[in-house]
């Protein structure tokens, strides 16, 4: 069994990736894309997956999956999803961290416990399926924990540093909380050994979408999917796809 990475500090810190580039390094929605985000989401938030005409999706094979959830949102938020993931006869959990604000050492610790329990009460490997912030915390728990994931799903996840954000000022202020960042950065130098499955969306008003977007290689894919960032989850195309890559055998 592996030792906990996130227990001890490493002997020799390898350099991180910036966040967040230098003004115009990367173009970035506006502050106008994320009202429209805003808009969107309120229309949505009612929705759950089980009201959306998805049509026929493959039966889950009940192993593990870890929902990891948005920055500035929590297991509530993906509520929906997992009931409908549960639904399919998967062993579905949320990070169980509260609120994401972000990399704090704290909920790292707490997904990595979670991924550490699921697997070892199941005897199965899990999947990771991780909204936006929580698709990088997915990645780097990938990297220093690939003999316990099968798979990871990130849905407009900004991976790929340095990204662009209107909540890049949000991002900032909350800083000093982020006592876990440079753990979660140095597992993202390179892609997970492990299948990835990359959705992002071109109208992304939240993230710059070419942050979303995996290096093409072997056993990783990356799909456009139209729509906002807030509503991904209740995308009847971003569900299909999550669904249709889940059932996919382990390795």
């Amino acid at each position: 069994m592996s030792a906990n990475p996130y227990t001890h500090q490493p002997a020799r810190r390898l350099k991180s990736p910036p966040i967040f580039g230098r003004a115009h390094a990367l173009d970035g929605p506006s502050w106008r894309d994320l009202v429209g985000e805003g808009l969107a989401a309120l229309r949505e938030m009612r929705r759950s997956p089980r009201g959306v005409h998805i049509g026929p999706v493959p039966l889950g094979d009940g192993h593990p999956v870890i929902v990891l959830p948005a920055f500035l949102c929590s297991d509530t938020m993906s509520r929906g999803l997992r009931e409908w993931l549960a639904a399919l006869g998967y062993e579905v959990e949320g990070w169980g961290a509260g609120v994401n604000l972000g990399p704090r050492a704290t909920a790292v610790a707490a997904v990595d416990a979670i991924l550490r329990r699921s697997t070892d009460t199941t005897g199965r490997k899990a999947s990771l399926v991780g909204y936006s912030l929580g698709g990088v915390l997915a990645r780097a728990l990938a990297n220093a924990h690939s003999d316990r994931v099968r798979r990871v799903i990130t849905i407009c996840s900004p991976f790929r540093l340095p990204t662009a954000s209107p909540l890049e000022p949000i991002y900032r202020a909350l800083t000093p909380l982020h006592s876990g960042q440079h753990l979660m950065l140095e597992r993202l130098t390179a892609p997970p050994p492990v299948p990835t499955t990359a959705i992002y969306s071109p109208k992304d008003g939240v993230v710059a979408w070419r942050s979303c977007v995996d290096v093409p290689g072997p056993d990783r894919e990356n799909i456009a999917v139209d729509g906002p960032h807030t509503t991904m989850l209740a995308n009847p195309k971003t569900l299909r796809i999550v669904a249709e890559r889940l059932a996919l055998p382990g390795g």
